[in-house]
């Protein structure tokens, strides 16, 4: 059930990107105005919800630190090399490393079905970087270390959410004020970066900031619910379905062609979400 849930809210993390693309803003103000739309929702939610205990706290402030990182590298990946590269390489290996991270930091070791499974996919995803497309160039060192340096962010933001939401008393209060206090601090960064002229432009656009902001942060609360039922590792690597959703609906709905890479990426990516469901 756990995994159903998260394989779900892999679709929407697609959908979201997606919306974003369509928003007529740079990289930087379309990914703050997601980050907005988040926080704007979950302020709504926070009479609800627990105010986190001083021992969260930590893991707060360090999620919002390593979403400041991740978001700035995503970025500079997207500037340096192609999109269909750069985000899949990402994505692909930071599985790995938040399986890496969980063993040191949490102190919890796959098991070795789950450990198969993570490796295939990641393995399928990587595939989808390199040999996915027809046309795709070779990457640039530049694209890789931004890739990679993208891949670690990801990783500890995952384990710090993982940790974070098993102390606090639910997923729920933990993502809750994670997304305001996220936003807040992406307003100021904007302000600093961009200055006063940014609001006009962004509150043109605060309809899609509010559509992608509540998918994206229904998806992440899933995965966040998720780790404190399943093992991180596990839950990191089967949230990067996306890319196989991505590819789906670019042979499907884009009519572009599929090629033996990607058949054989298909095949890696669900060998290994049946590896994770076995483990």
């Amino acid at each position: 059930m756990v995994f159903t849930w998260v394989w779900k809210s892999a679709a929407a993390m697609h959908a979201i990107w997606n919306a974003l693309v369509k928003v007529h803003l740079d990289r930087f103000l379309s990914i703050t105005l997601m980050t907005l739309g988040m926080g704007a929702v979950a302020l709504l939610a926070l009479p609800f919800v627990e105010v986190p205990k001083s021992e969260v706290w930590p893991y707060i402030i360090a999620s919002v630190v390593f979403h400041m990182g991740y978001r700035t590298f995503l970025i500079g990946a997207y500037k340096a090399g192609d999109f269909a590269q750069t985000y899949p390489l990402a994505r692909g290996t930071a599985p790995l490393l938040a399986a890496l991270g969980g063993m040191v930091v949490v102190a919890e070791v796959p098991t070795p079905l789950a450990i198969v499974g993570i490796v295939l996919l990641s393995a399928g995803t990587l595939v989808l970087s390199f040999r996915g497309g027809a046309h795709l160039e070779r990457l640039n060192p530049r694209a890789v270390g931004f890739a990679l340096g993208t891949s670690i962010f990801i990783a500890s933001y995952t384990l710090s959410d993982g940790s974070g939401a098993r102390l606090a008393a639910t997923a729920s209060s933990y993502a809750a004020w994670l997304f305001v206090c996220d936003a807040a601090w992406a307003l100021v960064l904007c302000l600093i970066f961009r200055g006063p002229k940014a609001l006009p432009v962004l509150g043109r656009d605060w309809k899609a900031g509010v559509y992608t902001g509540v998918l994206s942060g229904a998806a992440y609360w899933i995965v966040m619910w998720a780790m404190t039922k399943a093992p991180i590792a596990s839950v990191a690597a089967l949230r990067e379905t996306s890319i196989l959703f991505a590819m789906m609906i670019s042979v499907f709905a884009l009519g572009e062609k599929m090629t033996g890479w990607r058949g054989a990426a298909v095949l890696s990516i669900v060998a290994g979400v049946v590896a994770l469901r076995l483990g």
